[in-house]
């Protein structure tokens, strides 16, 4: 086995400046992720916050996305896709800043709610971020080489995020509570102060307009595009369209997939009685996983397809929730860790580049808008049934429903998408 991701003497000249940015920009990111991030929910949870609080977390930022993607997708339509996507991350990462002094100004509630409201405003800017990167990654990176791409990254990702995890939970295990959190907040907010910086040195390439690599995506039968008015920045003909189906699978994937990430960290504490150097190790095995499966992904996805591996890869992901349920200590949790991250990482480089391939090249911004929407509305749903479900019937049987749920998501999308 050859491990060739990294080089770059195959690669055009042309290609090479946009292929390293975003290779150190999904890096940064990783230092983001595996510090602040991160450690985020399990904060909120010593912090004394509920279920219903650790999902308004990412229910708020869900509900801008909803109301903003489509505005935020017909903005992206009208300009340069690198320029309106660095300064939104810009606008968007200056947040980070603000999660840093929150221990000194407020009490434990206050500092929760203090996150929910800063998450809410940072979801303005994320908006259009989000829509705008993935059209700028598919303006960037020829069809060819995404799938090598997308690997590389989660392979940038995972080596950071596995490193700065490891060393934010040695810190908050020897830094008393809550200055240790303080202190990996400074250090993500230096990732995404970087990660921006490579964000900006991405530059669109444009050639799949001109010359394409591949066969036309097929579309539904040719109708009018309205050039003005509400239907204009609504774009509903992207439901009229094969997209549609996309839509929908994607949307129960990404259901599926998060209805069990607001009752982790609540089972992780409570149940598994872990520190926060034991997540940190647990997470940091999350992502060697990750990055070792991602030397493979090219190939696994040359064989089977995006669509395929995209849909087994979340069925396979039930384990993790299920397993979880039956886990008791700290080894059981290392081992589901290192098995989650394999899984992850094949969903994680797939799902994007199946959708882009369904897409019409000159028609993205419109597209990706409604899949903001979906992907938001599926987070927001999750963050507040998850929560209720556990309450309701306890954690336990909460990860064992939402582990069956992944199972049916990852079949529909086979099946139907």
């Amino acid at each position: 086995m050859r491990f060739n991701l990294f080089r770059q003497s195959d690669i055009p000249e042309k290609y090479r400046s946009n292929f390293i940015n975003l290779y150190l920009d999904i890096a940064w990111f990783g230092v983001l992720s595996g510090t602040a991030v991160n450690f985020l929910n399990v904060y909120a949870t010593r912090l004394g916050a509920s279920g219903f609080q650790i999902g308004l977390l990412t229910a708020t930022s869900a509900i801008v996305n909803l109301f903003l993607a489509i505005p935020a997708g017909h903005w992206i339509s009208k300009r340069h896709t690198g320029k309106a996507v660095f300064w939104s991350s810009v606008l968007f990462r200056i947040g980070y800043l603000l999660w840093i002094p929150l221990p000194w100004l407020f009490n434990e509630q206050g500092q929760i709610w203090s996150l929910i409201i800063l998450t809410f405003l940072m979801a303005i800017p994320l908006t259009p971020l989000g829509v705008g990167f993935n059209a700028l990654f598919a303006e960037a990176v020829p069809e060819r080489f995404r799938a090598r791409v997308a690997g590389t990254r989660n392979i940038t990702f995972a080596i950071a995020y596995i490193l700065t995890s490891l060393i934010a939970g040695f810190i908050l295990k020897n830094t008393d509570f809550p200055g240790g959190y303080q202190i990996i907040f400074v250090i993500g907010a230096f990732g995404a102060a970087m990660s921006s910086f490579h964000l900006f040195h991405i530059k669109p390439l444009h050639e799949d307009l001109i010359a394409p690599l591949s066969a036309p995506i097929p579309v539904s039968d040719p109708r009018p595009v309205p050039t003005r008015g509400l239907k204009a920045v609504l774009r509903l003909d992207v439901w009229r369209s094969p997209f549609k189906k996309v839509l929908l699978a994607l949307f129960i994937l990404h259901l599926a997939h998060y209805l069990s990430n607001p009752v982790y960290p609540l089972y992780y504490v409570r149940v598994l009685n872990l520190n926060d150097g034991h997540i940190g190790n647990g997470t940091a095995l999350y992502y060697l996983s990750v990055l070792l499966a991602s030397t493979q992904l090219g190939r696994i996805v040359h064989r089977f397809g995006n669509k395929r591996v995209t849909g087994w890869g979340m069925a396979g992901m039930a384990t993790y929730p299920i397993m979880l349920a039956f886990s008791h200590t700290i080894w059981e949790f290392y081992v589901l860790s290192f098995l989650g991250g394999f899984l992850f990482a094949l969903i994680n480089g797939s799902y994007a580049n199946y959708m882009l391939e369904n897409i019409p090249p000159d028609d993205r911004p419109a597209h990706l808008a409604w899949y903001t929407i979906m992907f938001n509305f599926a987070v927001l749903a999750s963050s507040l049934i998850g929560p209720v479900v556990a309450d309701g019937i306890g954690l336990i049987p909460a990860l064992i429903i939402f582990g069956v749920a992944r199972t049916a998501a990852g079949l529909i999308l086979l099946k139907w998408g």
